[in-house]
């Protein structure tokens, strides 16, 4: 995570305590850990600094951690492959942080489900930032879910595709599983609790985990395309996840 831009802070200007919520920072330069680890400290957060994969699977197993801060270019284990267990096998938020210009790592980390990405150099009044917002709409999501949250049956059909919300499974006609991301399911779920209803990429992007977008941020449209060609008999004229035009998409549930 090299490339850190410090601006002071005065102590009067320091935000409220953030309610002890913990901070895994993940890098594999003890400095960028020690520089982030005692700015977000200052802040209010429990932070725990980890070395790498290994150290933060440890941590996931005895802790609860309520956002990761994760870079991407690391000499052992590299961050997507991180970002990959921690979609497929938790709910903790992360944040990834990538070499400015990496377009490739960007959609790749969006894809794999990241909340938020950050390229270098990384200014830490913007970091502080981008954390309170996936924080701040993680709260807000939860407390939906507890008090109106959608009944959304177990087995949705996408055309000749059965998801099953429970075991977070897609199948094809033949039952045989289709892979997806985890930032795929979620859109998918998001459309089977919103049937016949037209969503604009604001709602999707914030229904699917993706906290972290930007106003004219498209790579909703790729994950849309790339559903499409798994669950659409014809993906160049979809029937399943159809575009309304100058508003987003909907899901024409059949029946």
């Amino acid at each position: 995570m090299t490339g850190l831009e410090i601006a002071a802070t005065p102590r009067s200007a320091m935000l409220a305590p953030a309610a002890m919520q913990h901070i895994a920072v993940v890098d594999d330069e003890a400095d960028i850990r020690d520089t982030v680890g005692e700015y977000l400290e200052l802040k209010g957060f429990r932070v725990t600094r980890c070395d790498g994969g290994a150290t933060l699977r440890a941590l996931l197993e005895t802790d609860t951690v309520d956002l990761v801060l994760l870079d991407v270019a690391m000499p052992e284990e590299d961050g997507l492959s991180i970002a990959r267990h921690l979609s497929a096998n938790t709910d903790v938020a992360f944040v990834m942080v990538t070499a400015a210009g990496e377009v490739v790592d960007r959609i790749v980390g969006l894809e794999l489900g990241a909340d938020d990405y950050l390229a270098k150099p990384v200014d830490l009044r913007e970091l502080l930032a981008r954390i309170k917002t996936v924080l701040r709409r993680g709260a807000r999501r939860a407390a939906k879910s507890g008090t109106d949250a959608v009944e959304t049956p177990q087995q949705v059909k996408f055309g000749n595709c059965t998801l099953d919300t429970d075991a977070h499974r897609l199948s094809g006609p033949d039952g045989a599983d289709i892979p997806i991301t985890a930032m795929e399911f979620d859109l998918l779920r998001a459309f089977a609790e919103h049937p016949n209803r037209v969503l604009s990429r604001d709602q999707l992007l914030d229904m699917a985990h993706n906290r972290g977008w930007e106003p004219f941020d498209r790579s909703i449209d790729i994950r849309i395309a790339r559903l499409r060609r798994k669950v659409e008999s014809n993906p160049a004229k979809p029937q399943v996840i159809r575009t309304v035009r100058g508003a987003g998409y909907m899901f024409a549930l059949a029946g």
